[in-house]
């Protein structure tokens, strides 16, 4: 059997030099259910499936912000030292800021293999459950970074990551990834009756219509999605 290599590359990550190669090879079609699955990603979760699956935002966590603190410590114990060790217009790194700066990077190192590790293991369990499709929406996450307010939790979530982990699974099983318009008002559209609720704001956590529907801002948001996979694939 042929066996094709491709996109290799080294990288380093403050701690090992790490070899990736890509090997091209055929899977085996799984067997797929007929369900379309809606994930709406966030905030204040990961991401929320409109078959209930809710996963948390881990930098919420007690551990990731024992984990944040330490590094902000560490960062200014850095900033201290380049004060004090500047000549004129220059700095002069020291051996101590050297020790520092690879501190820093390995508790950085950690932080990002825990969330990686997060998102990999919520991207699993959205494939393991074997729909026929899986749809999320158009992510603008260039301009989510643009509000002050929202960049450094946008950054911590890797929703990019999570999109990016999510379609070459969805290509692995053989399942459909689906891109709903950036237009389409998932949030503000009422799953049950199909109204659109202008008023929606970001505070508003919870979605609750005129018909008598009551859920969740982030399920809603899930079901619409899903509906808006099925016809497309219908």
């Amino acid at each position: 059997m042929d066996i094709k290599y491709c996109h290799s590359r080294v990288t380093f990550d403050g701690k090992y030099w790490d070899l990736s190669v890509g090997v091209e090879r055929a899977f085996e079609p799984v067997p797929l259910t007929d369900e379309v699955i809606g994930v709406d990603v966030g905030i204040k979760h990961l991401a929320v499936c409109s078959n209930g699956m809710i996963f948390p935002n881990i930098n919420k966590t007690k551990t990731m912000k024992r984990l944040e603190k330490r590094l902000r410590r560490l960062r200014r114990k850095v900033s201290r030292k380049y004060e004090m060790n500047k000549e004129g217009s220059r700095f002069v790194k020291t051996r101590n800021m050297i020790k520092l700066e690879r501190r820093c990077l390995l508790w950085q190192r950690r932080i990002n293999g825990i969330r990686n590790n997060h998102i990999h293991q919520a991207t699993s369990a959205i494939a393991k459950t074997k729909p026929c499709s899986v749809v999320m929406e158009t992510l603008n996450v260039s301009g989510m970074m643009k509000n002050k307010h929202l960049a450094k939790a946008v950054q911590e979530q890797k929703l990019h990551g999570f999109k990016a982990k999510s379609t070459y699974k969805c290509k692995k099983y053989g399942m459909l990834f689906i891109e709903a318009d950036a237009w389409y008002p998932s949030s503000k559209l009422c799953s049950q009756c199909g109204a659109i609720k202008k008023g929606l704001t970001v505070s508003d956590r919870t979605y609750t219509c005129q018909c008598g529907c009551k859920l969740d801002r982030d399920l809603n948001a899930s079901i619409n999605l899903a509906r808006y996979g099925e016809a497309f694939v219908g």
